[in-house]
């Protein structure tokens, strides 16, 4: 009996391999396509012409056109404070105004003396005018005559004097009035009404300019004549990124280019001026600075991952008819924005942007599928 079952277990057990196999190595298992190991598959891209604005971009510093430090031209006593801190005051606002009781007699007395020269004067003059008829009939000598002259000389220039000090009063007198020398925003009050302020003393207040506004930066002297051309034939646009988290910027037009490069750094300084209205831009603020004084035009322009860094120089791979790469040493002139101007190729090469660290010179490519961008994860709705 266990002769008979013996066939009927081998049977079996050959049939359960067969089953075991056909699951593991089964069709659908090993439906991959073998790949030829000869042949890389890379992205490519073709070469192009086109005009490329060169970008220029710095770090700037917001600085104010003009900024004034009012200060007392005589010395007196703080009557009355008009001014309030950190407020825009316009240019002959009213400011501080002076204890001025010393000028003012100060003018009464110059003015008194004025009035006591014009009299002596006209004295003298009449005195003059008969001396000279005395003269002119020989009952006097050229001597006498002489001496009245030079006396009513005398008198005429201690009035032009005496004028002339009545009007310094004047001009003293008005200092007792502080006025805004230019528009702008006002700093800190030093000052209150009581205070003794000299002219030697220090500022009562300062008033800085705000619209327009500067903003100064500094580029490579290479970019000198490029910058000079452009200033010449009719400004340059400057922008100024005033947050590189937002998109809050200003344009401006470039205004100011020093006279001297700066031998230290290799460096041309550079002033752009901005409209200023909100006061968005402020007084030592950093910002980056971007403008474009030159266009390349119709320069052969690829993409930057196709240029390749070798031990000595830059090279590039260009596909040939053939699909075999070749690398071709390239010039490269600019590098900005993911593009790269270059010289070296003709416009229409197909050149290689990914897949270069696998290459060779000679090796055979083929064009892959470049992979899906992978899509943001939507949020659950509750």
């Amino acid at each position: 009996m266990l002769n008979q079952k013996r066939p009927f277990v081998l049977f079996v057990l050959v049939l359960a391999v067969s089953a075991t196999s056909f699951w593991i190595w089964g069709p659908g298992k090993n439906t991959a396509k073998t790949k030829d190991p000869s042949v890389v598959p890379v992205i490519s891209a073709a070469a192009t012409r086109m005009d490329v604005p060169v970008h220029l971009t710095a770090n700037g510093t917001v600085a104010a056109l003009q900024s004034v430090e009012v200060r007392a031209q005589i010395n007196a006593t703080i009557k009355s404070v008009h001014v309030h801190e950190g407020r825009f005051v316009k240019r002959g606002d009213r400011l501080f105004s002076l204890d001025v009781r010393t000028e003012d007699a100060n003018l009464g007395k110059s003015e008194a003396q004025v009035t006591k020269s014009r009299a002596d004067l006209a004295n003298a003059e009449r005195n003059l005018r008969r001396q000279r008829e005395l003269f002119n009939q020989k009952f006097i000598s050229q001597t006498a005559l002489d001496a009245v002259q030079n006396q009513a000389d005398s008198l005429r220039a201690q009035l032009a004097a005496d004028l002339a000090a009545v009007e310094g009063s004047r001009i003293a007198r008005d200092f007792g009035e502080i006025v805004a020398p230019i528009a702008g925003r006002t700093g800190a009050v030093a000052v209150y009404p009581g205070s003794l302020v000299q002219s030697t003393g220090t500022a009562l207040v300062s008033i800085t300019q705000i619209d327009p506004i500067n903003v100064s930066f500094t580029l490579p002297e290479s970019e000198l004549p490029s910058l000079q051309k452009a200033f010449a034939g009719g400004g340059v646009e400057v922008t100024a990124q005033i947050d590189s988290s937002t998109e809050d910027s200003r344009k401006g037009k470039l205004v100011f280019i020093d006279n001297s490069v700066d031998s230290a750094s290799g460096t041309i300084r550079l002033k752009a001026s901005f409209a200023n209205a909100d006061g968005r831009l402020w007084p030592g603020m950093f910002v980056t600075v971007a403008l474009s004084p030159r266009t390349l035009v119709n320069a052969l322009v690829v993409p930057l991952q196709a240029v390749q860094t070798g031990p000595e120089k830059k090279f590039i791979y260009v596909i040939g008819d053939d699909g075999k790469v070749v690398s071709k040493p390239a010039r490269v002139l600019l590098m900005q924005d993911g593009r790269a101007v270059i010289d070296g190729i003709n416009a229409g090469d197909k050149v290689v942007v990914e897949g270069a660290q696998n290459l060779r010179p000679g090796r055979m490519v083929v064009e892959a599928k470049p992979a899906p961008e992978k899509s943001a994860p939507q949020k659950s709705k509750p």
